[in-house]
């Protein structure tokens, strides 16, 4: 079971990015999937997650509105879509996966993880 996460790189304030995650190893139409993100010296807080089918989504209150998480089980890939980048939201983004269709805002509820991919939102 492998997960990929990519996209990440720097990006003014204001500006828009979107990861990708890439699944292999498992059906990823029965795996919710979380993206969870880590800033320095601070701990890992939730991001957003998407059930297994892609009926339901979560996101934490911070990128709330700003945010799009989609996944194509076709591809095996879940992506995060975020507008309007503060400097708040630099961190390594890590993208999870769980076996089961529901998805969870904690981590500790994850089966799986992809190795990271950096955000740096920066003028």
């Amino acid at each position: 079971v492998q997960l990929q996460a990519s996209g990440g790189g720097l990006v003014q304030p204001g500006g828009s990015l979107r990861l990708s995650c890439t699944a292999s190893g498992f059906t990823s139409r029965h795996s919710a999937v979380g993206w969870f993100r880590q800033a320095p010296g601070k701990e890992r807080e939730f991001v957003a997650a998407i059930t297994g089918n892609g009926e339901f989504t979560y996101y934490y209150p911070s990128v709330k509105g700003r945010s799009t998480i989609s996944r194509d089980n076709a591809k095996n890939t879940v992506d995060l879509q975020i507008n309007s980048l503060k400097s708040e939201d630099t961190a390594v983004y890590y993208c999870a996966a769980r076996t089961s269709n529901w998805a969870r805002t904690s981590g500790d509820e994850y089966n799986y993880w992809g190795q990271g991919t950096l955000v740096t939102v920066s003028s």
